[in-house]
């Protein structure tokens, strides 16, 4: 099995989008009812979930009708939320199959088939032209990826001069063992974290300068709290969220992240690049 083959079989869920439907149901929506803000807490598997995206893209000045490249894009929540929030056209690249095929039944549910369009390959060889974007993010991508110069050569290659591109990742802000299994990974095998200052070089070395760098490790274990809070207060996790994706592992893998976090080993980061 190559290292791809691994890292999507590691996100793969087997009957993912019954899954979706059954925690709508429980929530008394379904697919004839339902909204982008409905999907949000199952559609954006990151740190912070909505709440990060919008604090991420709205640094990236993206305006209506623009083109915008989400790398790494899972289900497609960030580039529902892009979509429909800044009026864009967006188009996400994404290694798992059942990811791209449940994310774009997603966004018929929402009506937003006609500006996002998913598609299943890899990172570094994406099937766009030259010059093709306006605008790329990507949002805890880089932990899967070993070649970050050569993902960042390709995302330079794609977008238009003078387009912003936008990294919201795990990264290295410490040393020390990890404790595995992450959402990423189920062991340091398929995980490639790097620290802030390898994303820089790596950026530079492809073309752009970075002109924004911001820790969200405060706001990751802030958000962690309220979950937990949230939690306690329910009686368990609500009927739709990351626990529908990651299924029994959920507990152990965001756990272990968690602490990480706390121990200062890793953080999620934003980063705000420009193509020179």
């Amino acid at each position: 099995m190559t290292i791809n083959e691994q890292i999507a079989a590691h996100y793969r869920h087997g009957d993912l989008l019954q899954a979706i439907e059954d925690g709508l149901s429980n929530l008394g929506l379904g697919p004839n009812r339902v909204t982008v803000d409905d999907l949000g807490p199952v559609d954006e598997f990151h740190i912070g979930g909505r709440i990060a995206s919008k604090h991420f893209l709205d640094q990236l000045d993206i305006n209506a009708g623009m083109t915008v490249l989400d790398v790494g894009c899972g289900l497609g929540g960030g580039a529902r939320f892009a979509a429909a929030t800044y009026e864009a056209q967006v188009t996400g690249i994404d290694l798992t199959p059942e990811y791209v095929e449940t994310g774009q039944v997603l966004c018929d549910w929402v009506g937003l088939s006609d500006r996002v369009s998913l598609r299943q390959g890899s990172a570094l060889s994406m099937p766009f032209p030259d010059r093709e974007f306006q605008r790329a993010y990507m949002m805890h991508v880089g932990m899967n990826i070993d070649a970050k110069e050569a993902l960042f050569a390709e995302v330079h290659r794609v977008l238009d001069s003078g387009a912003r591109f936008g990294i919201y990742d795990i990264m290295r802000t410490g040393e020390g063992d990890l404790a595995y299994p992450v959402p990423w990974a189920g062991s340091r095998d398929t995980s490639w974290l790097t620290g802030p200052e390898g994303y820089r070089k790596a950026l530079e070395a492809a073309g752009f300068e970075c002109l924004t760098e911001n820790n969200r490790g405060a706001f990751a274990l802030d958000f962690f709290r309220k979950i937990r809070e949230a939690n306690a207060t329910r009686g368990g996790p609500p009927p739709l969220g990351l626990h529908t994706l990651m299924q029994h592992s959920t507990a152990e893998k965001v756990g272990n992240m968690e602490a990480n976090i706390a121990a200062g080993l890793i953080a999620p980061v934003e980063m705000i690049a420009v193509k020179s």
